[in-house]
């Protein structure tokens, strides 16, 4: 099972894009929203991060809406 974390938004639109697509393939993911959540922002900011979404899979960060690149971590 992967492990899947997203940096977002709510008024992100790839973000919402991306929570749907992996919704889609049946995916379950922990999201943090960094306009409310100020841990997770100070997280975003530590990995050099300014920007949403980010996904975290399985470790490994993927900044914006890459269906490939997300595609190859789950191996869809």
């Amino acid at each position: 099972m992967n492990t899947i974390k997203i940096y977002s938004t709510e008024t992100c639109p790839h973000c919402q894009s991306a929570k749907s697509y992996l919704r889609s393939k049946g995916f379950k993911f922990e999201e943090f929203n960094v306009q409310t959540n100020k841990e997770a922002r100070q997280e975003l900011i530590n990995k050099g991060y300014r920007g949403v979404p980010v996904l975290v899979i399985d470790g490994v960060d993927v900044v914006g809406f890459d269906k490939e690149k997300i595609d190859q971590l789950l191996h869809l």
